[in-house]
């Protein structure tokens, strides 16, 4: 922990915030609510975002201690607790998603916690940001878009996987039964907004503010 530098990244109170998807909401008008949608979709912003990487021995209990949440040891699965969840990426590496502003914390208490073992810790907050469907038809406007097997059978909840959309890449989730999650990059949100509109406008899609 001696040897290393955790920076603050939180902007003052009061200081105007902008998530990936501003632009996009500003420039292509949303569509209207309407109570019988097929697909609902929402900007989950600001959350907080982390990649850990290092081996299940070194990070488990610490994991659980600091942020409440069992590390998963089964590939692409995924586990939630509120508005906390852990995925796992890869056989050392995980992401975790949190409530908004604690990434400062819990990346200080998780060093603090861990020690001088081997791992690393990153946080990519601003880098991310998350796409939320639901819906009785948000399966079937995903599998428009990947070729991700998201048959209920090969894709139960908790399950978590990388993997192309759209001609980009994205991490899929599915946190519950009602809800699938697309973890995005900022650079590709407009780009992935527009495509989900289109998509999506079929079965009648409408947006949710968060």
């Amino acid at each position: 922990m001696s040897n290393v530098n955790v920076f603050q990244q939180q902007a003052s109170a009061g200081t105007a915030s902008e998530s990936p998807l501003h632009f996009s909401l500003q420039r292509s008008p949303l569509p209207s609510s309407s109570q019988d949608a097929g697909v609902i979709m929402s900007e989950r912003p600001f959350l907080t975002h982390l990649v850990l990487r290092g081996s299940p021995e070194v990070l488990s209990a610490g994991v659980r201690k600091i942020i409440g949440v069992e590390l998963p040891g089964v590939p692409c699965s995924l586990n939630v607790d509120g508005q906390k969840s852990i995925q796992w990426l890869a056989p050392d590496e995980w992401l975790a998603i949190l409530p908004p502003g604690s990434e400062f914390t819990v990346e200080k208490d998780l060093r603090e916690e861990l020690g001088d073992a081997s791992y690393a810790i990153v946080n990519v907050s601003g880098g991310q940001t998350v796409l939320e469907l639901s819906g009785p038809n948000a399966r079937e406007v995903l599998m428009k878009s990947t070729s991700c097997d998201l048959h209920p059978r090969v894709f139960p909840e908790g399950r978590g996987v990388s993997t192309v959309f759209a001609k980009t890449g994205v991490i899929i989730r599915r946190p519950d039964s009602e809800r699938w999650e697309l973890v995005i990059r900022r650079s590709f949100a407009d780009y992935l907004y527009r495509w989900l509109l289109n998509a999506g406008a079929e079965y009648g899609i409408t947006t949710r503010a968060e």
